[in-house]
């Protein structure tokens, strides 16, 4: 919705219904994929909360997920154009390009060395989310959405990083990276003339850093993803 509101685009109710779905069943799929892995080769040290909890309730998630993965094939068929199918299909190869980069057992040797899962995913979340606006945008709002997509997939990394480095250690600093990210986020809003709701977000990292070690890290972990959503009620 922050990404529309820079092109002056309004998109149907749909699209973040299917962004949402969507995320929230690849989501699923990501952490049983894990949790299968490391429970097959044994090597369960790297496994968080998040990762038991979703095998342990992976009878109830599972089919859930493939609900909503039905509800998005329903949308996709329904309300999106012929054009937007055939440019949102190369997001879809992507993301399962990125599902087999991180999950296949055994690679191809034409299969491309996969960059950090944090940056991959932010790309790809940021693409997801820029790509409704792109495509009803008109060519002079398009570079500044873009720029603006660019400064979420960055956000989208630095909270995965963020949670990963505070999983590892509690004494994991992120802070530098958050305050670059806010008075960037700053920077944008003034050239691109629109409030960024991101820039708080970044904010919000840098505050939950100076605070994580007074907190366990479930609550640290569910907080950086909050402060990803807290930022929505400046959209209007």
């Amino acid at each position: 919705m922050a990404l529309a509101r820079v092109a002056a685009v309004r998109l149907p109710v749909w699209v973040p219904v299917l962004l949402a779905l969507g995320t929230w069943a690849v989501y699923v799929g990501d952490r049983l994929l894990d949790a299968q892995r490391a429970l097959r080769i044994g090597d369960t040290h790297a496994l968080r909360e998040r990762h038991w909890f979703h095998w342990r309730y992976r009878h109830m998630l599972l089919p859930v997920a493939g609900a909503a993965a039905c509800a998005c094939a329903v949308l996709i068929m329904v309300e999106m154009p012929d054009a937007n199918r055939e440019r949102n299909s190369m997001l879809a190869a992507a993301t399962l390009a990125y599902f087999g980069g991180v999950h296949l057992p055994h690679k191809p040797r034409w299969f491309p060395p996969l960059a950090s899962k944090e940056l991959l995913v932010g790309v790809l979340f940021a693409s997801g989310c820029a790509l409704p606006t792109l495509l009803r945008a008109d060519s002079s709002s398009r570079s500044e959405v873009l720029v603006a997509a660019a400064y979420l997939a960055t956000l989208a990394w630095l909270n995965c990083y963020a949670i990963d480095r505070w999983e590892a250690s509690p004494h994991a600093r992120i802070a530098r990276n958050a305050g670059t990210l806010t008075v960037v986020g700053g920077l944008l809003a003034l050239v691109l003339h629109a409030s960024h709701p991101a820039a708080a977000s970044a904010a919000l990292l840098a505050l939950l850093d100076a605070a994580r070690t007074r907190m366990t890290p479930l609550t640290l972990r569910a907080a950086a993803d909050l402060v990803l959503l807290a930022p929505a009620v400046l959209l209007r």
